[in-house]
């Protein structure tokens, strides 16, 4: 029996803060999506964006700072830390998405704002679902379609802001260009966080069963 087969109750910690971590990024999708579909408030909902990503900041601080403090890890500490990142990269460009939609004060989201939140909110719920799962090997089976799932995702939202920055440059205003553009651009880059996220937990499953 390894050492990794041998682990003391408190050092499953990780895998609660894995999973506290991955529930706060979907949490901050879902208000998300409530700030595209329904843009009133929108201040307020912002900053409730904005309470969710310190929420999660300080989180993966504590990741770290229970990694600092423990020998024997349950997986590699290596991919305790890469997850950590990847998820806290999820919801920095959550938060980084609706800081502009407020400070641009823009009048409404683009259609392809809103089709891309769901497309982040969809791939959140599944990261959230797959980490949960990998707290136990055995079962960890539903990673994988799960990884290929949010793959997918990441390519329709490739599409939907080519198409959407295509669209943008038929506008007349270049300010308005300038602002949708890097909103809709900083929205896909949440998605291909999520593929990194997925790409972690692929690695994780195939050193660990």
């Amino acid at each position: 029996m390894g050492l990794k087969a041998w682990i003391i109750p408190q050092e499953r910690q990780f895998f609660d803060l894995l999973e506290k971590l991955a529930a706060t990024v979907d949490e901050g999708a879902i208000a998300l999506v409530d700030l595209l579909h329904d843009f009133r408030d929108v201040p307020m909902k912002c900053r409730r964006i904005k309470d969710t990503e310190h929420h999660g900041d300080e989180i993966v601080h504590r990741v770290f700072e229970e990694l600092n403090k423990t020998f024997i890890t349950p997986i590699d500490r290596e991919d305790i830390q890469s997850l950590a990142s990847e998820l806290d990269n999820v919801l920095d460009m959550i938060e980084a998405a609706s800081s502009r939609i407020g400070l641009y004060e823009i009048d409404r989201p683009t259609e392809a704002m809103v089709q891309l939140g769901n497309v982040i909110k969809d791939g959140t719920g599944l990261l959230q679902s797959a980490v949960g799962m990998i707290r136990n090997m055995k079962q960890a089976d539903g990673v994988e379609p799960i990884a290929i799932e949010v793959h997918r995702l990441e390519n329709v939202a490739d599409d939907l802001m080519n198409s959407a920055v295509a669209a943008l440059f038929r506008e007349e205003d270049p300010v308005t260009i300038i602002k949708f553009k890097e909103i809709t651009e900083v929205l896909e880059q949440a998605t291909d966080h999520c593929e990194d996220v997925a790409n972690v937990l692929s690695d994780i499953v195939a050193k660990n069963q």
